[in-house]
């Protein structure tokens, strides 16, 4: 008997099969619009100003629907798109990287992502969007991102979205980002406790003040996107974690403020643990320049739920610096990205049985379009912390 997840994956591919026409060549928005990547990405899947601005609508672009992609219904409370938008995303690479007995190993990940995107209206202001894992890393890893995002909320700049998201997504999205390497601090786990700023479950609330600020809140389970448990009940907890994030831009700087709060307890223990996460980030645009800047704190009250707290706070520190350059502005095909990573904590200090948490790399990424939705990469990576290099080349696709 096959497996669940196996079944489901045959479904989608046999629906695709059914489903396809020639417009779907393109990327689902573009097909839409008809309009090209670029409008919305420098390169895909980095968005520019205008694909921020796009996406904050509810993916629709305001006084520029196509009079076709709606059927008439004759019911006014019924807003039906004539086709289901879809969208592939297709990665594959070619590594190398030590292995554990200090060689070289080569690996061809062909492929790495192969994934289903699909977004669109729902009704008036309110859109959805998610994305489906056919295969990342060779497994089926299910849904990521899926929300229904509810857009001008009483004619106001006021948006929220519920559903999955990642927690740091109003920083700097990790899906977008341009570099095989990950942004590693919001990554980081500390001891047992299962929160950190990637995916979660909850409601996330936008808000553009009138003096141009902008303002993010989220309340969220704390305790990532694993199945339910044999309660149907998503939250391993009764308690919820809340974000709040400011940013405000001044020509080409846009600076920020991020903070997190947050319990989580444990079944075996007497003592909940309380993090909590701060930190500043910043962007410059300068010329053909973006520089991206992130620097967090994080303090954990008791990260392996002791019935007897620790006297000290474990602290966890770290961030990322980014710099983009494209020499031939948005419309060019050539990219270069250099990426720092740095995380650090205390915890191997005051609990040594636990694993250390000490990550510092350094890349370099070229990339270059074949095609708007095609671009092929090479990446090279240096582990300070362990002295090792790592070599990346593939190509991204979208379709």
């Amino acid at each position: 008997m096959l497996p669940k997840k196996m079944v489901f994956c045959v479904l989608i591919v046999v629906f695709l099969i059914l489903s396809y026409r020639s417009g779907f060549s393109i990327p689902a928005f573009a097909r839409k619009y008809k309009v090209s990547c670029s409008t919305c990405h420098a390169p895909f899947p980095r968005l520019k100003d205008f694909g921020d601005e796009f996406a904050g609508n509810g993916f629709v672009m305001k006084g520029q629907e196509p009079t076709r992609s709606m059927i008439d219904t004759g019911d006014e409370l019924l807003l039906l798109m004539r086709e289901l938008p879809l969208a592939i995303r297709f990665d594959v690479y070619a590594r190398l990287k030590p292995d554990k007995d200090g060689g070289v190993q080569n690996d061809l990940q062909t492929p790495y992502i192969l994934k289903i995107l699909s977004g669109g209206r729902v009704t008036q202001n309110v859109s959805y969007y998610f994305y489906f894992f056919l295969s990342e890393r060779g497994e089926v890893v299910g849904i990521e991102d899926a929300y229904l995002h509810f857009n001008d909320i009483f004619n106001q700049p006021l948006d929220v979205m519920v559903g999955q998201f990642q927690v740091s997504d109003p920083l700097f999205k990790r899906e977008l980002r341009l570099s095989f390497e990950d942004y590693q601090v919001y990554r980081t786990r500390v001891g047992f406790v299962p929160s950190n700023l990637t995916y979660d479950r909850g409601l996330m609330i936008t808000y553009t003040a009138p003096w141009g600020s902008d303002f993010v809140g989220e309340i969220v389970n704390g305790n990532g996107i694993d199945p339910a448990d044999d309660n149907r009940q998503f939250d391993n907890d009764d308690f919820k974690n809340f974000v709040l994030r400011w940013t405000h831009g001044v020509g080409p700087v846009r600076l920020g403020a991020f903070g997190y709060y947050g319990e989580t307890e444990h079944p075996d223990s007497l003592n909940n643990n309380i993090m909590v996460v701060v930190g500043p980030d910043a962007t410059l645009n300068i010329g053909p320049f973006e520089m991206n800047f992130q620097y967090l704190w994080r303090s954990d009250d008791n990260p392996v739920y002791t019935d007897i707290k620790p006297k000290n706070e474990i602290e966890t520190k770290g961030g990322l610096a980014e710099v983009i350059y494209a020499p031939n502005g948005d419309e060019g095909r050539w990219f270069l990205i250099g990426l720092y990573n740095k995380v650090t904590s205390n915890i191997v200090d005051k609990l040594p049985r636990q694993s250390p948490i000490e990550y510092e790399s350094v890349g370099l990424t070229g990339t270059y379009l074949l095609g708007r939705n095609l671009r092929i990469m090479a990446e090279y990576n240096y582990d300070i912390e362990y002295e090792k290099n790592r070599f990346t080349i593939g190509f991204v696709s979208a379709f």
